[in-house]
Formats: C-alpha cells, sequence, structure tokens
C-alpha cells in the first residue's frame, strides 16, 4: 500500500504529514502508526523532525502528532500538498 506524504520545511524544521489514520482510530494506535511511519520516511531518505498523520473524520480534516505542529497545520490545511509516497 502507499500512504501520501507532505515533506515540508518551515523556519528550519522538516515535518512530514501522512495521508493516513489508524485501524481503530485511538490515540495510542495513531502515535504506533505515526512513529512506524515516521521511521518508514526517514529510511527513504527523508529528514524528519515533526511528524503527523491527516485524516478525515466527521467530515473534516483532522491532524493527530506532534502538539505545535498539529496547530501550525490547522490553519493551512487546505494548502498541504503531497509530494512524496512511501511504500508500506
Amino acid at each position: 500500500m502507499k500512504i501520501n506524504v507532505a515533506h515540508l520545511r518551515d523556519q528550519g524544521v522538516s515535518f512530514a504529514v501522512f495521508d493516513a489514520d489508524a485501524r481503530n482510530r485511538t490515540n495510542h494506535d495513531r502515535a504506533e502508526l505515526l512513529a512506524q511511519l515516521a521511521d518508514l520516511a526517514r529510511e527513504n531518505g527523508l529528514r524528519v523532525d515533526k511528524a503527523a498523520l491527516a485524516f478525515t473524520e466527521y467530515g473534516q480534516l483532522t491532524f493527530y502528532g506532534t502538539p505545535d505542529l498539529v496547530r501550525y497545520l490547522r490553519p493551512r490545511a487546505q494548502a498541504i500538498r503531497w509530494t512524496h509516497t512511501i511504500d508500506v
């Protein structure tokens, strides 16, 4: 399966946003998935200082991940563009 990734850099921080959610949608499973995807992105040569998942919940784009990154992404949600894909 391929996962879309937005790999961005702002103010010297590289971050990855993954177009994915955990199957059962618990915070525990989301945290595990996020860690796995961040590791895979690094293995694929991407620098990842911070990371987040992006998914639709209750009809709204939602982010899960590093709290300050989530706060940064919310007002910019419509501007996120997928730049890479990774195989899982």
